[in-house]
């Protein structure tokens, strides 16, 4: 397995590509699992011992330009261990809160051992992240509104940024606090060099009564077959936002923003994904818009160069600015590749 990763960082660092690692994208092995998964407090550890490896293994490879630690350890995390919908498909609050400690403290104790490994490159880590919008314009769905951004975003954010989970999850998740070490706050928030946000839609909000919320769905609305709704400007609002709320903000990536659409190769051997080329340029432009206000952002990764598996739908949802025939693996190539190329063509001469 590590011979592979070693391959294929130089065959990319061959053709002139930086590479960014990321080290967990939920593949917990089954042996870590069996003793009790992410609820386990030592899963932290050796996941510290893995990052050690793995950087020390791979030093020398290719054009290692960042390791990422975690992908999305709220998907993990409330996915895996509050809802059942991932992996290992617990339905816990008081679990999921467990498990994202645990998660988090995994990030931090990797960090010196990355740092020392590999001293040239950034070490950061991903979430995703989504702006919530109050339904009405009332203090009721405005409050509603700011607890999904606790769950959603601080619920990971806070314990990085500033040392502490944010109180106004508890009162969503009462009774549900972690059990949390002496020391365990200050390994979380050790300096990283860049925070990583996968962005896709965005979430309207209202309440249902005191410490409550609920998702509204608004019809007649542009969506992806994932369906999620598209709204470009919530990437603005959402990077605007950190920028307020985070004076010791690190420098952003968009590592994951894309969409899903039926797409399929024509007779003339094309796929004509207009909506994602849409789309695309859409969110390129909010993007834009957030760093002419001053946010840092110092790059764009699109979800996602091929058609891939979902983790909860397999291959029926394509994501790809490559076409894939699962059947014969012949790749294609959208006109969303297309014009994703000539963006950074012209973005190159500038």
């Amino acid at each position: 397995g590590i011979d592979f990763y070693k391959r294929l960082l130089d065959g990319l660092g061959q053709r002139g590509i930086k590479a960014f690692v990321t080290l967990y994208h939920w593949d917990l092995p089954q042996h870590l699992e069996d003793k009790g998964g992410w609820l386990n407090r030592e899963t932290a550890y050796r996941f510290a011992d893995y990052a050690d490896l793995m950087s020390r293994e791979l030093a020398g490879h290719g054009d290692v330009a960042a390791w990422t630690t975690h992908n999305e350890p709220w998907c993990a995390a409330y996915l895996g261990y509050g809802d059942g919908h991932h992996a290992p498909g617990l339905k816990s609050h008081r679990w999921a809160a467990q498990a994202m400690h645990h998660l988090l403290l995994g990030h931090g104790l990797a960090l010196p051992a990355l740092r020392a490994n590999a001293p040239q490159a950034l070490h950061g880590i991903v979430a995703n992240c989504a702006p919530g919008y109050a339904n009405q314009d009332t203090p009721e769905d405005r409050d509603a509104a700011s607890l999904f951004e606790t769950f959603q975003n601080r619920w990971v954010l806070d314990p990085l940024l500033k040392g502490e989970y944010p109180r106004d999850l508890w009162r969503l998740w009462k009774g549900c606090e972690p059990l949390v070490l002496d020391g365990d706050m200050d390994v979380i928030r050790r300096p990283i060099d860049y925070l990583g946000i996968n962005f896709y839609s965005r979430a309207v909000l209202r309440s249902k009564g005191p410490d409550t919320l609920d998702w509204v769905r608004h019809e007649g609305v542009e969506r992806t077959t994932m369906d999620w709704e598209v709204y470009p400007q919530g990437m603005q609002d959402l990077f605007e936002a950190f920028k307020r709320d985070y004076p010791n903000l690190p420098p952003l990536y968009v590592t994951e923003n894309g969409m899903s659409s039926h797409d399929s190769v024509d007779t003339a051997g094309q796929v004509d994904d207009l909506q994602r080329q849409s789309y695309l340029k859409r969110h390129f432009a909010a993007c834009s818009r957030a760093m002419a206000n001053g946010v840092d952002v110092r790059g764009y990764f699109i979800w996602s160069l091929l058609d891939n598996f979902e983790w909860a739908f397999g291959y029926e949802r394509r994501f790809g600015l490559v076409h894939v025939d699962f059947d014969t693996q012949q790749r294609t190539l959208k006109r969303s590749a297309l014009a994703y190329a000539d963006f950074l063509r012209e973005r190159a001469q500038r």
